[in-house]
């Protein structure tokens, strides 16, 4: 219990006894009304805030710790599962750390005195190459995230753009897509298209709690806030890396920050008549011509640089949309001038890298495990993609993914008179047997003959293997 109960704010309690056996259900010693107990608040201000008169609901916190929404942190904290952070707590053991513990902690985030954990740092592969870093919270700090987030979010999302769409209610990448697919189709052909360089870490602390502290009135969220902010970074080895800049990917928190940090951007573009769509930190502009995209770069160069972050310039252009990616679609013009989606070329090489590490031949699993795992990878995958007008694409992917599992049968048969064996009683002739089995090493050549007779596409429906096509 000391490993998670250290850095809380000095003077409070530590935590005692030992862990109540876990319990199903949320069962918190706290009043459902959710008053604060008659405490003197803490006087800390952040930084921001100095001098800033605030607008907003004042009782924020009380809302935030209301059973009802406490009830409804806790199914998605649970949904979401997750890797447990820093003080390894994990989501199954939630319910009967807070059984035991609410009361202690409710008090100190109701008196502006909670302190969060250290994150845990987490590199993982980016497609484009090099590697992501994620900040993991500690589930009790997710969960107490994940509350504030319920009460922020009706608090604040009406007043976002209508073209932000990214991690809002009732807004989707999908609608993002199709919104820049009709700026494209009624002759806004060029986009300009910007990137920022490491978003997520360059996000200056003073400045996204200056635009906090004039929509929040309560300050006890600001400064919790503030310290999620400011919590250290847990590296490999338990070297602790302090954070003076940036909001760990990772917390339920941090997109509903970068929305607040780049409305700015979004309703000076608004003010100004653009065209535009913004999903968390990717933000394209839909003009006319050449001479308008640079005008309108170099307008994005200098809202960024007021928020102290930094347009990615090798990553960033003006240029013809349909030659450029938005959310993993791309743009083609159909005949007639119809402006149709299809799936963008980086994310079907990402697409196909995927499926052949699944299916590869040298990893000892039976064809059955293999489509599962591609199953559970393609359902999701198709989904996403659902929106591309591109049905030759995806006929093509099927075909090419059935290829890769005839070639997987063929070496788990290995031996000539094993695949002969397979092949004649699936229904495969003699001699078509025999010839794929004289050659049995072959197995990607070998898979492209008539071995489709042996294993045809219902053959694969029936192990259920999801089709991409239809």
């Amino acid at each position: 219990m000391k490993g998670r109960t250290e850095g809380r704010a000095k003077g409070t309690m530590r935590l005692k006894g030992t862990r109540p056996q876990m319990s199903g259900q949320l069962e918190l010693p706290l009043e459902s009304r959710g008053e604060a107990p008659r405490v003197q608040r803490s006087e800390e201000v952040p930084m921001a805030a100095h001098g800033t008169e605030r607008s907003g609901r004042r009782d924020l916190m009380e809302m935030a710790v209301r059973r009802t929404n406490l009830q409804n942190a806790l199914k998605r904290v649970r949904s979401n599962k997750g890797s447990p952070g820093i003080d390894g707590m994990t989501v199954g053991e939630l319910s009967a750390h807070l059984k035991g513990h609410w009361e202690e902690i409710r008090g100190q985030l109701l008196t502006g005195t909670y302190q969060p954990q250290r994150v845990k740092r987490q590199l993982i592969p980016k497609s484009g190459g090099g590697t992501r870093e994620l900040g993991i919270p500690t589930v009790l700090d997710r969960f107490i995230q994940q509350a504030l987030l319920q009460v922020l979010q009706s608090e604040l999302d009406g007043r976002f753009s209508r073209h932000s769409y990214g991690f809002r209610p009732g807004k989707s990448a999908h609608q993002a897509v199709c919104a820049a697919q009709k700026y494209v189709q009624e002759g806004y052909r060029i986009v300009v298209d910007v990137d920022l360089e490491k978003f997520f870490d360059r996000v200056n602390h003073d400045v996204l709690m200056g635009r906090l502290a004039k929509r929040i009135g309560d300050r006890r969220v600001l400064m919790v806030i503030r310290r999620y902010l400011e919590a250290g970074v847990m590296a490999h080895g338990g070297v602790v890396i302090e954070r003076y800049e940036g909001t760990p990917q990772g917390g339920p928190l941090s997109p509903l920050l970068a929305n607040v940090l780049l409305d700015e951007v979004d309703k000076e573009l608004e003010k100004r008549g653009h065209r535009f769509v913004r999903y968390a930190d990717d933000c394209n502009v839909y003009v006319q011509s050449q001479r308008a995209g640079e005008r309108v770069m170099q307008l994005l160069r200098r809202l960024f640089g007021s928020l102290r972050l930094r347009v990615n310039e090798s990553k960033s252009a003006v240029d013809l949309a349909r030659r450029r990616k938005i959310l993993g679609y791309s743009f083609w013009v159909a005949p007639g001038g119809v402006v149709k989606r299809r799936v963008s070329r980086k994310a079907l090489q990402a697409m196909q890298h995927r499926v052949r590490e699944i299916t590869q031949r040298n990893r000892g699993r039976s064809i059955g495990e293999v489509v599962a795992e591609l199953r559970s990878y393609l359902v999701g995958w198709k989904e996403y993609y659902r929106l591309a007008d591109t049905p030759r694409t995806f006929s093509d992917l099927d075909e090419w993914i059935r290829h890769r599992l005839r070639a997987l049968h063929l070496k788990h048969w290995k031996r000539g008179p094993t695949i002969y064996r397979e092949l004649h009683s699936r229904g495969l002739p003699s001699a078509s047997a025999a010839q794929v089995a004289a050659n049995g090493s072959r197995w990607w050549h070998n898979s492209a003959m008539v071995i489709n007779v042996a294993l045809p596409t219902r053959y694969f429906d029936q192990l259920q293997l999801p089709r991409l096509a239809g």
